[in-house]
């Protein structure tokens, strides 16, 4: 197999996987909480995308990487990461804010994924960052699709959200 068919066999298991693990497990049981506590979780994995600055770091991945992607990326995947830690904080704290924060965060953080997605041809220089790719960005997207699901049905059938205690 080529390494690009790889990645793409990788990342269609991962997703095919986190999908179901969603829908069977991580769902119904979000479901079952307050719309604060189920974005709070949904968010968590997203205060980790600070990890996608290693596609800056030489010798992780390839000297060859472009610079269009690498640079695009990691500090794409830093503001989602930021803004998913604002996010939490806001959810925690039940601030006024939180529901939109919550949009912005997954809107911004979705179209960095669906970004980064686009250079699939710098697969082959990914070297050991190849499992944010492959695994993670599966796991965030399934997560940023949960996030937008929710907040769009709140939006047809809005539940009374506390503010700022």
């Amino acid at each position: 197999m080529e390494i690009i068919e790889i990645f793409g066999l990788q990342f269609v298991l991962s997703l095919t996987v986190i999908g179901l693990i969603a829908a069977w497990r991580v769902g119904p049981w979000l479901d079952r909480l307050e719309l604060r506590d189920a974005l709070f979780w949904l968010t968590v994995p997203h205060a980790f995308r600070h990890l996608g600055m290693v596609f800056l770091v030489p010798g992780v991945v390839a000297p060859n990487l472009p610079d269009t992607f690498s640079s695009a990326a990691a500090y794409g995947d830093l503001l989602a990461g930021i803004l998913a830690i604002i996010t939490l904080i806001a959810l925690q704290r039940r601030w006024a804010a939180m529901l939109p924060l919550a949009w912005v965060t997954s809107i911004v953080g979705l179209v960095d994924l669906v970004n980064a997605l686009s250079h699939v041809s710098v697969v082959p220089y990914l070297h050991a960052a190849w499992y944010i790719p492959a695994f993670l960005v599966p796991l965030l997207i399934v997560t940023h699709v949960m996030t937008l699901s929710r907040l769009a049905a709140h939006i047809r059938s809005p539940i009374p959200t506390p503010t700022q205690d």
